[in-house]
């Protein structure tokens, strides 16, 4: 037999004590001591003559036939998959596996997961779970009020009956009720609301949440079933709760977007069991999430053709190819030291830009102020949208349109040298299927200048 009790562990030296303290006597560190279960045994004997090794041990071989028989669980929502992982066609969720999905209040976390449960019901036949069911931790609302956003989902080509609600917060009650329905995936909404009688800390303290999702993970690495966890987020953007969090479960995604349109994007920050460069793109409808399959043509549909500090490049999101619209406004200065705005951009890359044009094509931009966006509010990182910031910069500054159905791609040095980004052949093949016959790359053109000039937008 073993004795649970609890312990005050400080989270820089690992200093521990029975009582919390406001300081560790360890590293004298103010205010890290959590909250932490330990188990005290009895006697050494008694553990070792109780365990046996082949409770715990398993062959190669044994592995290989496991994962062989069972294959990935589809949410059957198509861009959902493409962020969990895995090769067409055997794309979704692996089992056991606990995915943590987070993001700023009102953008549709439980929408999305309520969007999953209906669709894996509503498909179930399909993949032969009809008989199993699915289980919705009600920790933030009631089953009436989960049962009102299903209505809006429209959907009712399934068994209500396998729809089962678990409506309790200790993390103890919710496993014994998992393990006794064996339900096909689990959603917990959310991780902040669960707590365990073993731990004194209120819902949503370090100790709660850490101690709730290592249970939780081991019920699904036990059970070999899927389990979501809902995240709260701080004011700065982060999951709430530990760092230790992100860590132990396997994949980490995170639902973005603007609050005042209807684009949301779905990221795999960590993923274990897939890359980590995917995203999904989902439009806001009245009904629930609706998938875009094909990203570019939303990025484009308010490209203004024919104005001045408009541009399209095409970025790599994953193994998709992206046409986006990058916009630039250049205008004079009122102050002393000119400003460099950037909406899903990096102010550094504007800013490096802004010295390159000015450097090596002699274009006045120290007296402007730059402004400059990515239009349908997508953020981008990386280096192959230079060329086509670079472009809608100096269109804008000189004030003549860039000519239509023209893309750029491409990196630029400090020495204004165009160089060559990854995946180039697939981002022209993207581009002309499209529709844009003139594609302006390292394979065109050696330098910016060269690129301004047969553009007419410098002499």
């Amino acid at each position: 037999m073993s004795k649970k009790s609890s312990v005050y562990v400080c989270q820089n030296c690992g200093w521990s004590a029975l009582r919390w303290v406001g300081q560790c006597q360890g590293c004298n560190s103010w205010n890290t001591l959590v909250e932490e279960m330990s188990e005290v045994s009895k006697t050494g004997k008694e553990i070792k003559s109780s365990e046996d090794i082949s409770d715990f041990t398993v062959s190669l071989s044994q592995v290989d036939a496991l994962e062989s028989s069972k294959a990935r669980l589809s949410t059957f929502i198509d861009e959902f998959d493409r962020v969990l992982g895995g090769e067409e066609p055997n794309r979704g969720m692996v089992n056991g596996a606990v995915m943590l999905i987070g993001g700023e209040p009102g953008i549709g976390k439980s929408t999305l997961l309520t969007q999953v449960v209906v669709s894996m019901l509503a498909n179930s036949k399909n993949r032969d779970i009809s008989n199993n069911k699915i289980a919705y931790v009600c920790g933030e609302e009631n089953p009436a009020q989960i049962a009102l956003r299903i209505n809006r989902l429209k959907e009712n080509n399934y068994n209500q009956d396998n729809m089962v609600f678990i409506s309790s917060t200790n993390v103890d009650s919710i496993a014994k009720a998992i393990k006794k329905i064996k339900p096909v995936v689990v959603v917990v909404d959310s991780i902040q609301t669960l707590t365990t009688f073993d731990l004194a800390g209120s819902a949503g303290s370090v100790g709660q949440v850490r101690e709730c999702a290592e249970r939780l993970t081991t019920l699904a690495k036990s059970l070999n079933i899927p389990i979501f966890l809902v995240g709260h987020v701080t004011k700065e953007g982060t999951i709430s709760g530990p760092k230790v969090l992100e860590h132990i479960v396997d994949s980490v995604l995170e639902l973005s977007g603007d609050r005042t349109g209807d684009l949301r994007i779905l990221r795999a920050v960590k993923n274990r069991f897939g890359a980590t460069d995917e995203v999904g793109v989902f439009r806001m409808r009245d009904f629930g999430f609706e998938s875009v399959s094909n990203p570019s043509e939303i990025f484009l549909e308010h490209s203004d053709v024919g104005v001045p500090g408009s541009a399209t490049v095409c970025v790599m999101e994953g193994t998709r190819p992206l046409l986006i619209e990058i916009q630039g406004l250049v205008v004079s200065s009122q102050l002393a030291m000119p400003r460099r705005v950037g909406r899903g951009i990096m102010l550094s890359r504007i800013q490096v830009l802004a010295a390159v044009l000015e450097k090596h094509c002699k274009l006045p931009l120290s007296n402007n102020d730059i402004f400059a966006s990515v239009a349908g509010g997508f953020s981008v990182k990386e280096p192959a949208l230079d060329l086509g910031l670079a472009v809608a910069i100096t269109s804008s500054l000189v004030n003549k349109s860039i000519k239509e159905k023209t893309v750029f791609i491409g990196e630029i040095g400090l020495l204004g040298e165009i160089r060559s980004v990854n995946l180039l052949d697939r981002r022209i093949k993207e581009a002309k299927r499209l529709g844009f016959n003139k594609v302006i790359s390292k394979k065109t053109h050696s330098s910016i200048k060269d690129v301004l000039k047969e553009l007419g937008l410098l002499k």
